[in-house]
């Protein structure tokens, strides 16, 4: 069997015409890969045009300085972190604080369990929890404690308890 240096020639022509078509087509995958990832991860164009140019000149060590250099986390990846982050903080906004020590307290207690100051006061008609300001049960309309219920009545109360005697001359027994 003849070696003819010709084929050999050849081949070698070939197979460096396929290797260079190889080597070509990663680099153009590696400078458009480098150009969407850097638009998902950066507004800013000079960044996204630079990082391009770092893969398009240095080739492979410029795609190994690209992944040190580039954002950690996709712009979508930022805004879905704001977005968890806002909604703790609201979360956290929305529990009530305890007016006597600022610490946070849940909707249904009575009294803060930390220093004791009193949060609601309970209907007596439905026993359901009441804000303490509020002078009237919103559930079923009764009157807190305490409260007036109308001008006549509270003196009408008042006086129930007071009988006047006509021989004392003006002086007032508590029955």
């Amino acid at each position: 069997m003849t070696f003819d240096p010709a084929f050999i020639g050849n081949l070698i022509l070939v197979l460096t015409g396929f290797g260079g078509a190889f080597l070509a087509a990663l680099w153009i995958s590696l400078v458009i890969w480098t150009y969407r990832d850097i638009h998902t991860r950066a507004r800013d164009p000079l960044v996204q045009t630079l990082a391009t140019l770092l893969v398009a000149v240095l080739n492979l060590p410029g795609v190994l300085v690209y992944l040190i250099l580039r954002p950690p986390r996709t712009l979508e990846e930022e805004y879905q972190k704001t977005l968890e982050e806002e909604a703790l903080l609201q979360a956290l906004e929305d529990l009530p604080l305890c007016p006597g020590c600022e610490r946070r307290v849940k909707d249904d207690w009575q009294v803060c369990p930390n220093c004791h100051t009193k949060l609601k006061k309970t209907c007596e008609n439905c026993n359901r929890f009441m804000e303490l300001p509020w002078n009237i049960c919103p559930y079923c309309g009764t009157p807190a404690t305490g409260m007036r219920r109308d001008a006549a009545t509270s003196m009408d109360e008042a006086l129930r308890g007071l009988k006047l005697n006509d021989d004392d001359a003006g002086e007032v027994k508590v029955e």
